[in-house]
């Protein structure tokens, strides 16, 4: 017994050591930066230096995937869990993206081939950026590139921004003293909880007034000890199946003589497991009654395939924007359900509204399934050209159907710009929009279905028949190697009105962001069921429930953080979004955040809810 607890003592430290050298990296690269790590990011320009100075090289879609447009600041927690998500590139890694452009496998590639590569695609550079890299003699002789000799160099500079920042937090012991964030110098060696990891989209805002839910998904992202449980409080909750739902969406009766505004979206699945969707800004011009709607979109073109996203839970929230776009009132959201479709009915004043999609992420979420083999893109023609395959033109045309957000056929250049964003990380400007009506097809001054087939199948021809730039495309917006749309949901909207004409219009396709944290929690807090825990008062547990979903707030009116373990073992045929039966979160103080969202794992059959949250 001796010895197995001096292994498993072993083991917790070399965890802890592990941690420890990952969060020391972590303060010497912020240092490099900051004066202290008590400082905010402030913009996405620090972000990217202080992401180098960690040995990272991050490219603008990375760069915009944690600094949105509603970011206002990222402190140090949320740099340690962006360095946790985003790996340093090796070697390897470096010679295999090499390697696709040497198709002879000589080690060179010819400057004038990497001048066209490196201007044209992806995230371009200018001339001036090539040629600092071609005039370096270390890795360039005789018009080419030794980029077997470049790999080595970019890894040498890598770890060598990382070894200079740490030499300078050795050196200089004020810097080494200091605490970091809320974390300690040591670890205690108590068990380490299942803790979930904070966004690091979510944006901090300074102004407590204006955010209110500063506590946003605050769960820690350092080690946090086990403690025996203080207080608690128990929820039991029975529901019935879903042919027994009681809440129906009824439609006013002249809802057809109303007048109506539509635009389609998407929930898409990133890599680390956050959803991202479009954000839309509504305008009314008068005070009327209004009916909004919004429900999974069926692409389906092929009779009986199955379209895996309409199980997906949608939600609609709708925002009253004041004197600015910061300040946003609740109104409502859509709760009333008629089958897939969830709706609202109510009576709306003149003015702008912003109109947040939101889905738990019970049913929509990475899985790992087994793919027997990898779908063909394009093959070669009697007459010797490439041509898109059959599967991959019917998946390009669902495509093309979730990115028409008017609906109307055609692609906008602002409807292909999200596209671009979504694929690539950039933008079309109107330079290169005039180039694509030169040679592709296009009705006024919007791109048509075949003339998005035949862009598509332009990248096919640059590559000389490689789909990798196609298959980066559809990887992007949710489609696995078998061309199913496994990671992504399309929905759509319809907001109509009774007394005048809505104008609806997407703004940005983003994270939801602390707006929609707390919009969510005080939709719960409002319309929920609250319970003190027993033996903590400071704080309160809030069970939301409609007959499709329950969602649980917790609100922590104390002055010091506090961890609630969340236990939902007896809990019968339900699905978490936390995908854990049993885990523990940190509620900052003051605050309040989502515990989980639940929904029945067979909505045809009866289901509990039955979960007890502890103090820890």
């Amino acid at each position: 017994q001796k010895v197995k607890h001096s292994e498993k003592s072993q083991v917790k430290k070399s965890q802890h050591s592990e941690e420890e050298i990952f969060y020391m990296n972590c303060r010497a690269a912020y240092l490099t930066v900051f004066k202290s790590s008590l400082e905010n990011i402030k913009s996405k320009e620090q972000l990217c230096l202080v992401l180098q100075q960690a040995g990272r090289n991050p490219c603008w879609k990375t760069l915009n995937k944690y600094w949105t447009s509603q970011t206002t600041a990222l402190n140090f927690d949320d740099f340690c869990t962006i360095l946790k998500k985003e790996k340093v590139a090796t070697k390897n890694e470096l010679l295999k993206a090499f390697g696709k452009i040497d198709k002879d496998n000589s080690g060179y590639i010819l400057h004038d081939e990497l001048y066209k590569i490196l201007t044209t695609r992806g995230e371009k550079m200018t001339l001036d950026e090539v040629s600092a890299i071609t005039k370096l003699a270390d890795f360039n002789s005789n018009g080419k590139l030794d980029y077997n000799k470049f790999c080595d160099l970019y890894v040498t500079t890598s770890e060598q921004c990382c070894k200079t920042a740490l030499e300078r937090l050795e050196i200089d012991n004020r810097l080494r003293r200091q605490q970091f964030g809320s974390q300690a110098e040591t670890f205690s060696e108590a068990t380490i909880l299942p803790v979930s990891k904070s966004s690091p989209r979510v944006s901090r805002k300074t102004d407590h007034k204006l955010t209110p839910v500063k506590g946003d998904s605050r769960i820690s992202s350092r080690p946090s000890s086990a403690q025996s449980c203080k207080a608690s409080v128990s929820t039991a909750i029975s529901m019935s199946a879903s042919r027994n739902r009681s809440t129906k969406l009824v439609e006013p009766s002249t809802i057809k003589e109303w007048q109506c505004a539509q635009s389609k979206g998407c929930f898409y699945l990133e890599d680390d497991g956050e959803i991202i969707s479009h954000k839309y800004r509504l305008h009314l011009p008068q005070r009327s009654a209004v009916c909004i709607t919004i429900k999974p979109l069926n692409l389906c073109q092929v009779e009986g395939k199955p379209c895996q996203w309409l199980s997906v839970d949608t939600v609609l929230y709708v925002l009253k924007e004041n004197e600015s776009q910061d300040n946003l009132q609740l109104v409502s959201f859509t709760e009333q359900q008629n089958k897939e479709m969830f709706g609202w009915k109510g009576e709306l004043g003149s003015g702008v509204y912003w109109l947040l999609p939101f889905t738990t992420g019970c049913r929509f979420k990475k899985v790992k399934a087994h793919i027997p083999g990898e779908a063909k893109l394009v093959y070669r023609g009697e007459d010797g050209d490439l041509t898109l395959t059959k599967e991959l033109r019917a998946a390009l045309l669902e495509v093309f159907e979730t990115i028409d957000l008017d609906g109307n056929g055609l692609l906008s250049l602002e409807e292909y710009n999200f596209f671009e964003l979504r694929t690539s990380g950039e933008k079309c400007d109107e330079e290169a929009w005039a180039v694509c009506k030169e040679n592709f097809d296009m009705k006024k001054n919007e791109l048509t279905r075949q003339g998005f087939l035949d862009l598509n199948l332009m990248e096919a021809n640059d590559r000389e028949g490689d789909p990798s730039d196609l298959w980066v495309t559809l990887l992007s917006l949710g489609y696995n190697k078998a061309l199913e749309m496994t990671e992504a949901c399309p929905f759509v909207i319809d907001i109509y009105a009774e007394k005048c004409k809505p104008r609806i219009k997407a703004i940005f396709l983003e994270a939801g962001g602390w707006q929609l944290n707390r919009a969510i929690c005080k939709s719960v807090v409002n319309k929920g069921e609250a319970k003190v825990m027993e033996g903590c008062e400071n704080v309160i547990v809030y069970t939301y429930k409609t007959d499709t979903r329950i969602t649980s707030v917790i609100e922590n009116k104390s002055e010091n953080k506090v961890i609630i373990h969340v236990n939902n073992e007896h809990s019968k045929n339900c699905l978490s979004n936390r995908g854990l039966t049993v885990f523990a979160i940190e509620v900052a103080p003051k605050s309040m955040m989502v515990s989980q969202h639940v929904v029945p794992l067979n909505d045809q059959e009866e289901w509990l809810y039955n979960c007890v949250h502890s103090l820890l």
